[in-house]
C-alpha cells in the first residue's frame, strides 16, 4: 500500500479548503506549508509591483522560508502539492518546500486554485525543485469541487 500526502500552501484559506477535501477524498495525510512570515492582504496585492508577492514572483530564485517540515517524508510515495496560482505558476514557497526533501522515486502531483488562469508554466518552474521525482501534470480546481470529483481525478494517477 502506498501512503499519500496532501501538502498545501494557502495564503487566504481557499486552497486549504480544496486540500482538505482532497485529503479526505483519497484518505491522505494533510500538511500545511506555513511561511515563516505570514502573508498579509497588502503582501498579496498583485497590482502593486512592490508588494511582497510581486517581488517574490519576479525573482525566480527567491525562496521564502518555510516554518515547518513534514516528519518522515520517506513514508510517502505520492505527494499532492496544493497551492494558488500566482503569475501563472506556483508561488515560490512551493519550490522552497520541495527542495527541502529527497523526492527521488516519489510521484508529485500539483493541484491548484486560481482566480481565472490555468496551470501556465507551473511544471516547468517546479521541475528543477523535484529532482528525481515523477512530476505529473496538475490541474486547477474550484474550491467548490466535490470530494467525489477530486477522488475520481486522483485515481487517474494510480
Amino acid at each position: 500500500m502506498t501512503k499519500k500526502l496532501v501538502a498545501f500552501f494557502s495564503a487566504s484559506g481557499v486552497t486549504a479548503k480544496l486540500a482538505e477535501k482532497l485529503a479526505s477524498a483519497i484518505d491522505a495525510d494533510l500538511h500545511e506549508i506555513k511561511p515563516e512570515i505570514s502573508y498579509t492582504t497588502a503582501d498579496l496585492d498583485w497590482t502593486n509591483k512592490k508588494s511582497r508577492s510581486s517581488v517574490e514572483m519576479n525573482d525566480k530564485a527567491f525562496r521564502p522560508t518555510v516554518a515547518n517540515m513534514v516528519e518522515n517524508m520517506n513514508q510517502y510515495s505520492t505527494i499532492y502539492i496544493a497551492f494558488p496560482i500566482w503569475w501563472y505558476i506556483a508561488p515560490t514557497i512551493i519550490n522552497t518546500f520541495l527542495e527541502q526533501y529527497d523526492l527521488r522515486g516519489k510521484k508529485i502531483i500539483p493541484i491548484a486554485t486560481s482566480g481565472g488562469s490555468g496551470m501556465g508554466n507551473t511544471n516547468k518552474e517546479l521541475a528543477p525543485s523535484c529532482a528525481g521525482a515523477d512530476l505529473r501534470d496538475g490541474k486547477v480546481f474550484s474550491v467548490n469541487t466535490s470530494e467525489s470529483s477530486l477522488k475520481a481525478w486522483a485515481e487517474g494517477y494510480n
